[in-house]
Formats: structure tokens, sequence, C-alpha cells
């Protein structure tokens, strides 16, 4: 409706969670660098946790394009309402094997030799469990059996659990102790705050086709985005969008403070933060300067072969690695 109007290729405020739109603020980089280690690693079990509209899912996205991209095999479970034997079939059938007519036994057997097969060529496998937080505790007994695959050395299954903060609650659990003393690595993603508010924004625009100096969505705009957003990116999605309908319906060249508050009230949203900058979150010049980088110089050298292992403590500073291609150019 507006793309014309604002000269936009793409609408930039879309709530589905396309991996081209990544924005990483310092902890959603962390994040991604701690899952991306632990299945290079192979260290079995690996926990993202997040509150709603935190990222996670695109995070998850991203993460499997650069799995893929260096030959690891994906399933990804996205529908976390599923018995043992459905959870089982299912990710028999996304890994290409077949599961029809065949009993929880036969799938285990099927599944055990296909990972062997995979590991003796040395290749890593992994399960990814979107929404994780709502599987059944019997279901995640299955998946905590399925990881007793392993060599004297290495896991031969690898699986990222990823769900909402109630996810980290359900391990604590005295039902899930063995497979919480199973986790090797945890992440958490929050809220961005107001400069990375800005820089999200701001990317977002510039991938969906606007000029870098186009002020569409001014930085005093942007604070009172922040404010009823509480810096939540699918609630910043859902303001920003229909704030320029109607910023477009009026034929304005720039979307004003204001219409972000009749939106807000239009949505039944309530300032929930006031405008703050982190002490660490650097100044407008850092984060103009950061929101220049390609994501392929975001994520330089993450795309390592499975043998190379980088120590966990290099963290956001991996080394260049030539052989890692971008997925897309921004």
């Amino acid at each position: 409706m507006y793309k014309e109007f604002y000269k936009l290729q793409r609408n930039p405020f879309e709530i589905t969670p396309d991996p081209s739109f990544l924005f990483l603020s310092p902890r959603h980089r962390e994040a991604l660098s701690i899952l991306y280690y632990g299945v290079q690693r192979r260290k079995g079990f690996v926990v993202l946790t997040g509150e709603v509209g935190t990222g996670k899912t695109l995070l998850i996205g991203y993460l499997m394009r650069l799995l893929k991209e260096s030959g690891i095999a994906c399933s990804y479970i996205f529908n976390s309402r599923l018995s043992a034997l459905e959870f089982l079939r299912y990710v028999a059938l996304d890994l290409g094997l077949a599961s029809a007519g065949k009993n929880k036994a036969k799938l285990l057997h099927e599944f055990s030799k296909y990972l062997i097969a995979r590991y003796q060529k040395k290749q890593t496998t992994v399960i990814v469990v979107d929404e994780a937080h709502s599987l059944a505790t019997n279901v995640l007994e299955e998946v905590r059996l399925l990881t007793n695959l392993e060599t004297a050395e290495q896991k031969l299954l690898q699986v990222l659990l990823v769900g909402q903060p109630e996810l980290a609650e359900r391990l604590d659990s005295f039902e899930l102790r063995q497979l919480k003393q199973r986790i090797a690595l945890r992440a958490h993603l929050e809220p961005l705050d107001l400069e990375e508010t800005k820089g999200y924004v701001r990317r977002r625009l510039r991938v969906a086709g606007a000029c870098p100096d186009d002020n569409l969505i001014p930085d005093e705009t942007i604070a009172t985005v922040y404010q009823y957003s509480g810096g939540i990116p699918r609630l910043i999605n859902t303001i920003c969008e229909n704030a320029l309908i109607t910023t477009f319906a009026r034929q304005l060249t720039v979307v004003p403070p204001e219409i972000i508050e009749e939106t807000a009230d239009d949505l039944c949203l309530e300032a929930i933060a006031a405008p703050r900058i982190e002490p660490c979150s650097g100044d407008n010049e850092v984060i103009a300067s950061r929101e220049n980088l390609t994501l392929d110089d975001r994520l330089q050298g993450m795309a390592q072969e499975s043998e190379q292992c980088l120590p966990l403590d290099t963290g956001l500073h991996w080394p260049a690695n030539p052989s890692l291609k971008p997925f897309t150019d921004f």
C-alpha cells in the first residue's frame, strides 16, 4: 500500500521471521555464537530462551541457514504439541527417513543407523525444537534418551531447545533433573534497549530499500516506539507497520511521534518503557558504524568446518573464514 509512496521495495515491518531482516544486538550476537559453537563442538544439548517476540525464531532461522551451508543435517520441529511417537516420526521424515508403518523400536533402530553413518562421514546432525516449553515431559525425556547415542568422545546427535522463560523453569523441575544435567550451554534473549531499537528500525528500513539518509522514522519517533514496545522486536514491527499505514493515509513524508501514540492507543498498548540507553550500548556513531556492516561481516568466521573448534571465549570476534558465502547482499 505505502511501498511506492515511500519508495520501498518490501514491507519493512512484517512480523514473519525473515532471516534477511536479522538485526544482531550484542545479546543476539552472543546467543548466535553460543548456539553455533554448541552444534559445531557436538556439545549435545543447548538451550535458548527469551520472552515472547524477542526474536528467537528469527535467530534460529538464520542459524539453520548457517548450519546447512556447513553440510549439517537439520530437523526443525515447529509444533511441540506432539506425542513421543509423533515426535520421532516427524524427525525421521524431516531427515528423509521412511517412517510409515514403523513402530517406535524400528524408528529408533533406523535413526541410530542414520546417525552412525553420518558420524562416520564426519557429518553432524541436529534437531531444533521451537516452542520447547510446550513439550510434554515424556517427550522431553524421549529427546534426552536420543542423545544416549554417542561415542567415547562425542555426541552423535545435537539438540537445540528453544522456548519462552517457562522452559528454564521446567528444566529446573525434579522430573527433568537428568535432562538439566546434560545441558552444555544456555543463551537468553532480552528486549532491545533504546539505541538498539533505533538500529533495528533503521536496518529494517534499509533492507526494505530505504535510502540511508532517509528520515522516514526519525529518532524522536523511534523513542516513542520504544516506550510502547519495551524493545520487543515483534511489537516494534506491529507499531511501525500500523504507523506507516496511518502516515501514508495522511500523505505525510515523515512519521511523527503523535501517530505512534495514536497507534499504540488503537492497539491497546501502554507506555511500558522510558527512553534509556544502557551503559555499554555505545554512542550513536558506534551504532551507526555497526549498522553499515553486512550480515556476513557481522558473522565472519562462523561457518567453520565441523572439525575446526573455536574457543567459546572468542565470542563475538571469530576469525574470518572465506568459505562462508553471504546469503543476502545488504
